[in-house]
């Protein structure tokens, strides 16, 4: 396996990452373009980019927004739009590279409803997510050669890592911050999850400090999951910090080269990672994910 960049993530600039992925706005008409749903409201809508810009490569590339006021806040309303369509330009030329977007509403037990625009980009360079009834310039955003990238990425082996367990926490306290204790998801590492021979759904968060509120239902989803799927899919869970005081970045996080979070890893059965989910997905996209794996 071709040897990562080395990078070590500190806890500033893992934060301000994390914190920026509501920070990307363009508005949009909330009455504009051929956006449906079961109501409209005056003014304008901002779209708000979910997803971090800093490990997208070539390939089926995800790009969740939601929605906000003009103030900024996300929006919650059942009114607003169930579909809404985009298109992907090239930030040079201009050109249409993936027209009629059409993306259907998700937020299955979260708090805000998400539009994970999903669209196949064969070259690396700088794009621009343009929203109907938005503003013409849209949302700029990268697509990386893979040799950039240090996050692991769809295609690749993924990485084993000793995560901690219940039988060997590493120097971690706690190993999981979830509200109703220990999640079931630490009785065995990454490492042994992929040799398994099974599939692997590996959950990078923290329930309890996650800045933008999607780790804990992230956690939930997996643990619905599982009753689902049961034992045919090795489900794994590895924190963020390595204690309460969320100070200091857990070696889980540095392993994977995290920036962000939260993240869900899906390989299959041969240890090669077939989805990465980052930031925010909710129980339908998971459950998508797992049933083409499992």
């Amino acid at each position: 396996m071709t040897p990562r960049p080395s990078r070590v993530v500190s806890r500033r600039q893992f934060l301000a990452t994390t914190g920026s992925l509501a920070a990307g706005a363009i508005a949009v008409s909330a009455c504009g373009g051929s956006s449906s749903g079961s109501g409209s409201a005056a003014g304008e809508y901002v779209v708000v980019t979910r997803f971090p810009n800093t490990n997208l490569v070539p390939g089926s590339v995800r790009l969740p927004i939601s929605l906000a006021d003009a103030q900024g806040t996300l929006l919650t309303d059942a009114s607003l739009p169930t579909t809404l369509t985009s298109r992907i330009v090239a930030d040079a030329t201009g050109e249409t590279i993936v027209d009629n977007i059409e993306t259907t509403k998700h937020g299955v037990n979260l708090p805000q409803p998400y539009w994970p625009v999903i669209a196949d980009i064969s070259d690396v360079g700088i794009y621009r997510l343009i929203v109907e009834g938005g503003p013409k310039d849209g949302a700029a955003f990268q697509v990386f050669d893979p040799s950039q990238v240090s996050v692991p990425i769809v295609g690749a082996p993924m990485p084993p890592y000793e995560t901690p367990t219940i039988d060997n926490v590493s120097g971690l306290d706690p190993i999981c911050t979830y509200s109703s204790g220990t999640c079931p998801f630490h009785t065995i590492t990454l490492s042994d999850a992929l040799q398994s021979g099974k599939p692997v759904a590996y959950l990078i968060g923290t329930p309890a400090y996650c800045k933008t509120g999607t780790c804990a239902p992230a956690l939930e989803t997996l643990i619905e999951a599982q009753k689902t799927f049961g034992d045919d899919i090795v489900f794994v869970h590895a924190e963020v910090y390595t204690d309460r005081t969320a100070t200091e970045v857990a070696p889980a996080v540095r392993a994977y080269y995290m920036d962000f979070e939260p993240a869900l890893f899906i390989a299959g059965s041969d240890g090669v990672l077939r989805y990465r989910l980052d930031a925010i997905f909710d129980e339908d996209e998971v459950q998508e994910a797992l049933r083409e794996i499992s």
